[in-house]
């Protein structure tokens, strides 16, 4: 499982999670404390750099954020990021510099690292996505199993428990993920990797990698 730790899916320096995020080996064990470490990173905040236009919500005074986006608590907005009409951020969201959070997309308990993309249409719920990821317009995370048993994560050799109900997707750094895809419960998506548009996944996808239909996966290079 070396392969889907933290210290290989991504680059810390790209998002203010970083110091919270290396206290794991693995992404998902970070999920349960998301809340309370968007507060934590709140509370410090320079009120020259950010307003705090209500409890636990920040936002960097270079952000654009429309009048219709819905922001729940907490949540942090970074610099040059744009949250287009009808985003609904439900809370528990850190957001990174120079994002797009688009319309009519819907966060709820992530991390979005600098430079990443959710442009339309996309729900990202218990996930955390790295440094330039891409969802396409449509796709989705799914965070719980239809028979509502805890996520296993599961590549080619190996099971790993989580023990949560709720667990989304995590995308390494400069993951590609195209249009109207799902990313089943438990996914994990190496860095540089691409997804096909319209695909469902599940388990691992290694790094490097092209996610193409009927789940092939081959190496990039």
């Amino acid at each position: 499982m070396q392969s889907i730790t933290i210290e290989n899916l991504f680059d810390l320096s790209h998002t203010m999670a970083g110091s919270y995020l290396k206290k794991f080996t693995y992404p998902w064990e970070a999920l349960s404390g998301i809340k309370e470490m968007i507060i934590r990173l709140g509370q410090n905040l320079n009120p020259e750099e950010y307003d705090h236009p209500s409890e636990y919500v920040w936002i960097h005074k270079t952000a654009t954020v429309f009048p219709s986006a819905y922001l729940g608590s907490p949540c942090i907005i970074g610099a040059n990021t744009e949250v287009r009409h009808c985003a609904f951020i439900r809370g528990s969201a850190l957001i990174g510099e120079n994002c797009v959070v688009g319309n009519s997309v819907e966060l709820k308990n992530v991390i979005l690292f600098d430079h990443v993309q959710t442009p339309h249409y996309n729900y990202v719920g218990d996930s955390i996505l790295g440094y330039y990821s891409h969802m396409g317009a449509g796709s989705i995370t799914s965070n719980v199993k239809s028979d509502k048993t805890l996520v296993v994560i599961k590549s080619e050799n190996e099971h790993h428990e989580t023990d949560l109900k709720k667990m989304g997707a995590i995308l390494g750094d400069f993951v590609e993920v195209g249009c109207n895809s799902v990313l089943n419960p438990g996914t994990v998506i190496g860095r540089h990797s691409n997804i096909y548009p319209t695909s469902c996944v599940r388990g691992v996808v290694p790094e490097e990698s092209i996610w193409k239909n009927d789940g092939i996966v081959v190496q990039k290079y």
